[in-house]
């Protein structure tokens, strides 16, 4: 390829990269609300979320960037840029999933840690501060690398939007080279390194959380297991 083509995928991966880093942090702020709000004492609050959870787990995230992105503007009569309406759609869509990780690791921690932090008077805020969120977060890291490597496949899907991410620059260099081998075998190279990279850096984050809880990494491990039907949000 000539080097106007590699400039071109080039600030294709920097796009990607972007809206891989936006969405992953509204999908964490949203997976923690949302998990957190799950475990609520109100039975409002749990149905809300509980709510919000399956409708976004349930649609796909395709469908959700049309919504956003071509459904909003005249109901509302504003219009997201591309980055923002990609953003807004996968890390609700994502966020969905996240808040399933959450509720599922809090749920997890031994129920005497719990009575330890009534007996001590603390309030249910502190308790969630200084009791379960110290020792659920550690437990969160390996689905939630899962998540963070679907949600980079997951960020082609705005290339329907006309936006400029790798898989949207990939085309127009097979375009232009009339030659699909060649450019697709690099696009999937670059996701892959791209993917490799986000593994080992929560892996490494798992350790270090780890070790703040006195707790060890299994050797051998990477990711847990897919979470139940993700492939179904795109």
């Amino acid at each position: 390829m000539t080097s106007g083509l590699w400039e071109l995928v080039l600030r294709g991966v920097w796009v990607t990269v972007q809206l891989l880093f936006f969405s992953a942090l509204l999908a964490t702020a949203v997976s923690f609300v949302v998990g957190v709000a799950r475990t609520h004492r109100l039975w409002i609050v749990r149905f809300l979320a509980g709510f919000y959870t399956e409708v976004f787990r349930g649609t796909s995230a395709l469908v959700m960037i049309f919504w956003v992105f071509f459904v909003l503007p005249p109901a509302f009569g504003w219009q997201l840029v591309p980055m923002w309406a990609g953003t807004l759609a996968l890390g609700l869509t994502y966020g969905a999933y996240g808040s399933e990780i959450v509720r599922g690791a809090l749920a997890a921690v031994d129920p005497a840690q719990q009575e330890g932090g009534i007996a001590l008077s603390f309030t249910p805020w502190q308790r969630m501060r200084l009791i379960l969120l110290p020792q659920a977060v550690p437990e969160m890291i390996p689905p939630f690398s899962n998540l963070l490597i679907e949600l980079l496949k997951g960020t082609a899907l705005v290339s329907i939007m006309g936006m400029g991410d790798l898989a949207f620059s990939g085309n127009l260099v097979r375009l232009a080279l009339q030659e699909s081998a060649e450019i697709y075998t690099y696009v999937l190279l670059i996701y892959f390194v791209i993917a490799f990279l986000l593994t080992r850096g929560m892996r490494g984050l798992e350790k270090k959380l780890k070790a703040g809880v006195g707790k060890a990494v299994p050797k051998g491990r990477t990711v847990a297991p897919e979470p139940a039907g993700i492939g179904g949000a795109r």
